[in-house]
């Protein structure tokens, strides 16, 4: 199984970016898909996770309204949408998958990782 993100890079506070995570190895029309970021010197955060259908998502608080996931099954991938960004959302964005349900912002309920992608945010 292999996760690629993309979509990461240098942003102006207020800006968007759009990640995506395309998954290869399985089918992934059962398994549930997260976002994770880590910033320089803190821990892994759950940013957001979705469903397997796709029918429900969850999100960090500090995201909700800002961020948006989504899937496409037939194409194996996941997105993850963010506009108005902040500072504070500078990290390393990490997609991770895994067969379960509900989805989780707990890293350890996923087995299967994906390179990650640096997003910064200037101010």
């Amino acid at each position: 199984v292999q996760l690629q993100a993309s979509g990461g890079g240098l942003v102006q506070a207020g800006g968007s970016l759009r990640l995506s995570c395309v998954v290869s190895g399985l089918t992934l029309d059962t398994y549930i898909m997260g976002w994770f970021r880590q910033a320089p010197g803190k821990e892994r955060e759950g940013v957001s996770c979705i469903s397997a259908s796709g029918s429900s998502a969850v999100y960090l608080d500090a995201v909700k309204g800002r961020f948006t996931i989504s899937r496409d099954n037939a194409k194996n991938t996941v997105y993850l949408q963010m506009n108005s960004l902040k500072p504070e959302d500078t990290g390393i964005y990490y997609c991770a998958t895994d067969w379960g349900y509900p989805c989780s912002l707990e890293a350890a309920s996923y087995n299967y990782w994906g390179q990650g992608t640096l997003v910064t945010v200037s101010s």
